[in-house]
């Protein structure tokens, strides 16, 4: 998906999501639906416009609210990235996460 696409995607469904990154230390996302795995190098959320993964070193999520649709990550933050894919597609089992 193209950027425009995701631009258009998010104003057709009245969409908003916040990143905001201070000193790459410390992320608030809003529009998030679920987090679905963390860890201290890694966290995956799945968020209004697809899933969103967090890399980096000694990561916490100091504040989780899927009432308020708000999460607050700190660490050393080094990647963010946006993936098309849906939660459903994920549980697809092993062999589709293989064989992808």
């Amino acid at each position: 998906m193209v950027v425009e696409d995701r631009k258009n995607m998010g104003a057709l469904n009245n969409v908003i999501q916040n990143l905001i990154l201070e000193n790459r230390n410390k992320l608030s996302i809003s529009g998030v639906k679920d987090v679905l795995s963390f860890d201290d190098q890694v966290v995956i959320m799945e968020t209004e416009l697809g899933l969103l993964s967090v890399k980096g070193e000694n990561l916490k999520i100091n504040k989780l609210s899927i009432d308020t649709s708000e999460v607050i990550i700190e660490g050393e933050i080094n990647n963010l990235s946006y993936s098309d894919h849906t939660k459903k597609e994920q549980e697809g089992g092993l062999f589709s996460k293989i064989f992808k």
